[in-house]
């Protein structure tokens, strides 16, 4: 949250059981296999995972049809996974039709 507060978005939370969680994913249409730890939402798309705000302002700006973002796993160079040796990783996009695509690769500076 604290990077994309630092990113100028506006954020809330609610802390809910895993099950509870869980409901809202599969609700909301996040695949099994992009399921992560966090689950957002704004202006009709689903943010699951650590997404980069510098992402979600490209997807608010492009708009494209799809029902979110995800960031599968924590990997470590991520939005609030800092940590040593950072690895690049992809952020994915999702549809309605069950379709994931690569929506960007993200290089973390060393």
């Amino acid at each position: 949250m604290d990077h994309l507060q630092e990113t100028d978005f506006a954020v809330s939370s609610k802390d809910v059981s895993q099950t509870q969680l869980t409901a809202v994913k599969n609700k909301h249409g996040v695949p099994k296999r992009l399921q992560a730890c966090h689950t957002g939402f704004i202006d009709n798309y689903v943010i699951e995972g650590h997404v980069p705000g510098r992402v979600i302002n490209r997807l608010l700006k492009e708009r494209p049809e799809i029902v979110g973002l995800a960031v599968p796993g924590m990997p470590i160079g991520s939005p609030g996974m800092q940590g040593p040796n950072p690895k690049p990783y992809e952020v994915y996009s999702f549809d309605r039709d069950g379709r994931i695509e690569v929506y960007e690769r993200i290089q973390p500076s060393q």
